[in-house]
């Protein structure tokens, strides 16, 4: 109760302001999780003096929403230096003062001098359970390794990637037949709620921060579009796991048949065994189906030389006979 009418008595009390002033934060951040993250900060009454994002990549598939939208909405400055640790983005920073810094997403690592200028420190919402998949895209890393959970980690920062202490994590189930787009909803959601619930209490100064045990994870790098090009040596289980981490959006897991490009868009592990037989796709009773080094994947939606098709057109052009995967 007496929360309650704290928060009511500083809605409406003109002293409030200077006796109990808000907190205030330069924001470091971009994708879905900056902008829900940048959300939650102005919900709570934080002072975002400044945003710092990226600018969209013409070459890149812009699927997510923008933070740099919501900042200008809400009359918050932007930059979007290529480099934010340059000498005159840091005196920019520094000259607002800021209790804290966050970084939501954002893709640059902030050096020494940066991250000495918040007051009551900064911190990062990462894609995984730390210690857990620290480094660069954990989600689609989570799927491809076959995880059944993740989730979102707010820690402090240090020069080095994901490493600082954890201050709030929530966690989310990873389902067998979940996308990469379908956990990245889930995580965005997850660091919402990190966010929402332990931001009272490290405004106030008073959470609670608990050191990571890093041998109990690793780190993992990017990934490239040819990182999605499918070993048909591999189990059905495994392919599976690729093919659902870098589903659409993502690039999408490939492969080469009767010499024109595949991207296998979609699929679903079957349970058959096969022995003896090179991978192969094949059509029966109007579905699709690969062989795999061990079981038999459903190809559920695929495209051919870059136009998708199913599978009784396909059978209807090429016939129904096992054709060997390309190399």
């Amino acid at each position: 109760m007496s929360t309650l009418y704290h928060q009511k008595e500083t809605a409406v009390s003109p002293q409030s302001s200077v006796l109990n002033p808000a907190s205030s934060a330069v924001v470091f951040a971009y994708h879905n999780v900056g902008v829900r993250c940048l959300s939650v900060l102005l919900a709570q009454g934080v002072d975002v003096r400044l945003v710092v994002t990226h600018t969209d990549n013409p070459n890149e598939n812009i699927w997510f929403e923008s933070v740099a939208e919501l900042a200008s909405l809400h009359g918050i400055p932007v930059i979007t230096p290529d480099n934010p640790n340059d000498a005159a983005v840091v005196e920019k920073i520094r000259a607002l003062q800021p209790d804290f810094f966050f970084s939501f997403y954002y893709r640059e690592m902030l050096k020494a001098p940066l991250l000495a200028i918040p007051k009551q420190g900064a911190l990062n919402m990462h894609g995984s359970l730390l210690p857990k998949y620290r480094g660069r895209v954990p989600v689609n890393w989570a799927i491809i390794r076959g995880e059944t959970e993740t989730g979102s980690t707010l820690h402090y920062m240090t020069e080095k990637p994901d490493n600082g202490d954890i201050v709030a994590q929530q966690a989310v189930p990873i389902l067998p037949d979940d996308t990469a787009l379908h956990v990245f909803q889930k995580v965005t959601v997850a660091a919402e709620m990190a966010l929402n619930s332990v931001l009272p209490e490290l405004l106030a100064g008073r959470a609670q921060a608990v050191k990571q045990d890093l041998s109990l994870g690793g780190y993992f790098g990017g990934r490239k579009a040819e990182d999605g090009i499918i070993d048909w040596r591999q189990s059905a289980r495994e392919i599976h796991n690729l093919v659902r981490a870098v589903a659409p959006p993502y690039p999408g897991a490939t492969t080469s048949l009767m010499g024109k490009s595949m991207r296998i868009l979609q699929t679903l592990v079957t349970g058959c065994t096969v022995s003896g037989e090179r991978p192969a796709f094949y059509v029966k009773e109007d579905k699709a189906y690969a062989i795999c080094g061990q079981g038999v994947l459903r190809i559920v939606r695929f495209e051919l030389d870059g136009v998708e098709m199913g599978a009784a057109e396909f059978a209807a052009k090429y016939g129904t006979e096992k054709i060997e995967f390309g190399v």
